[in-house]
């Protein structure tokens, strides 16, 4: 029996010590996330001219995923199929949602593209199972209003609704406020600095107000995205580039850097050993447009060759999840909705309608199966399947072809002839996924149909060797 008011405080205060630690059981998770990075471009994935220190020590505490694929080869329907668990064409989220490179028959324009407000997003999820959420950088999925990161279940937001702005602060803003910097939902103020570096910061302050609760950070660099801006003291780490390879590297660094920052205040405040950490990317790198790498892949953004669709992958896990270093089966970023909500304590089985899948039970080696016997890929009359080894890429201007993606990673001989009947089967598999999709709610101009064609023929086969701005010394590094 509880007898005088000493007694009450100190019981009030042991429940809620124990509630705390009983929180804290729950990992804190953070999600890094580049954007246009090529496949090459950092020391884990075997760089020789990038400087990625930060990211390379992460990657040596981590599960890396070496078939690691996005759901589309652009920007926004990429940030689609990981925010909602699933293929984004489900949804009629076909194509990008940049303003201006819609068709003019398109039923929705502009800032009215988004991820439809009956989707539940992965900020949705976490909050669900007590999880506080933040949106940092890029957005990229919807302009109006009702798409805002605070109404799609994030707490905080602090970023730009568009798809690519200046990282230095505007002198003048442009017409567009998509890509104005906003602080929570209409404050719009341009930003001090250099804006990878100033999302570092705001990363930071949010870990610091919330380190006593479990938290989600889902953190959306628009580095290395164009326009190829760069620290002049960045720049200078490399004096053996030129031109946008020396950009790309510098704004790399930077990247990095900001990683990092946020890698070590974690270690600052305890948090490291109870914190998921995953960086990947949206999508190929456009080595015509900031001079990435994507090699030993052919092809880049846009196109659905292994350079426009396959990205880098690690995940560190808390320190009570040991897993293997490397995992070898495709797995696809929709995956890290249910694996994060899984890992948060929720039931996986709650999460209706996704096409993702809970990883961890994979990379601890609890099940050797893989993760997902086809993955698809569709923009307009383009499509492509991967099922186990194979791949079958659809054109509209040729006739499609099946490569051994694990024999033939460049996907340099078309072996369609030689397995007739995988051939069929496979096609046919594409076109009945097809058939459960709904009808693209809009839909990119046809000019930039054969942009896309023009620029997989350029970089596939010699791949980066007809680059315009190699030199024999990048290829052969």
């Amino acid at each position: 029996m509880i007898k005088n008011k000493t007694q009450i405080f100190f019981l009030l205060f042991v429940i809620c010590v124990c509630g705390n630690i009983h929180a804290q059981k729950k990992p804190n998770i953070i999600l890094l996330f580049a954007d246009d990075a090529g496949y090459n471009d950092f020391g884990f994935q075997g760089s020789k001219e990038m400087i990625t220190p930060n990211l390379d020590q992460l990657a040596k505490k981590s599960v890396r995923f070496k078939q690691a694929y996005v759901t589309d080869p652009t920007c926004g329907p990429s940030r689609a199929g990981l925010l909602t668990g699933k293929y984004q064409q489900r949804y009629g989220y076909e194509e990008n949602n940049v303003p201006g490179y819609m068709s003019a028959v398109s039923a929705q324009d502009n800032e009215e593209m988004g991820i439809p407000v009956s989707e539940k997003t992965i900020g949705d999820y976490m909050k669900k199972i007590g999880y506080t959420t933040a949106f940092y950088g890029k957005w990229h999925v919807g302009g109006a209003d009702r798409f805002h990161p605070t109404k799609r279940g994030f707490d905080e937001f602090y970023g730009f609704r568009g798809g690519a702005r200046d990282y230095f602060a505007y002198k003048k803003l442009p017409k567009d406020r998509l890509n104005w910097l906003e602080e929570g939902f209409g404050n719009y103020k341009e930003h001090d600095g250099y804006l990878t570096d100033v999302l570092a910061d705001q990363t930071i302050n949010f870990i610091e107000k919330n380190k006593t609760k479990p938290f989600f950070a889902f953190v959306s660099f628009n580095a290395v995205h164009t326009p190829m801006d760069a620290k002049e003291e960045d720049l200078k780490k490399f004096p053996n580039l030129k031109g946008k390879r020396k950009e790309v590297a510098a704004m790399t660094l930077a990247l990095d850097r900001a990683c990092g920052r946020i890698v070590e205040k974690l270690k600052e405040l305890g948090l490291e050993d109870n914190t998921v950490i995953v960086f990947t990317n949206d999508n190929g790198g456009p080595t015509d447009k900031n001079a990435s790498i994507n090699t030993p892949l052919s092809g880049t953004k846009s196109n659905h060759l292994e350079g426009g669709i396959r990205v880098p992958f690690i995940m560190k896990l808390p320190k009570q999840m040991k897993a293997s270093t490397t995992y070898d089966y495709p797995v696809s970023t929709f995956d890290l909705l249910p694996t994060f909500y899984a890992m948060g304590g929720g039931n996986v089985e709650e999460v209706k309608n996704i096409d993702g899948v809970d990883l961890l039970p994979y990379v601890k080696g609890e099940n050797v199966n893989r993760p997902h016997e086809s993955l698809f890929w569709r923009k307009d009359g383009r499509g492509a399947i991967r099922k186990g080894d194979w791949k079958l890429i659809r054109f509209p201007d040729r006739p499609a072809q099946l490569f051994n993606i694990v024999e033939d990673e460049k996907e340099l001989y078309d072996v369609s002839s030689e397995h007739p009947e995988l051939f069929r089967a496979m096609y046919k598999e594409l076109f009945e996924w097809e058939l459960t999709l709904e009808r693209p709610r809009w839909m990119l101009k046809k000019s930039y149909e054969k942009y896309d064609i023009d620029r997989m023929d350029k970089y596939w086969n010699k791949g980066q060797e007809k680059s315009d701005f190699n030199t024999k010394k990048d290829i052969k590094n």
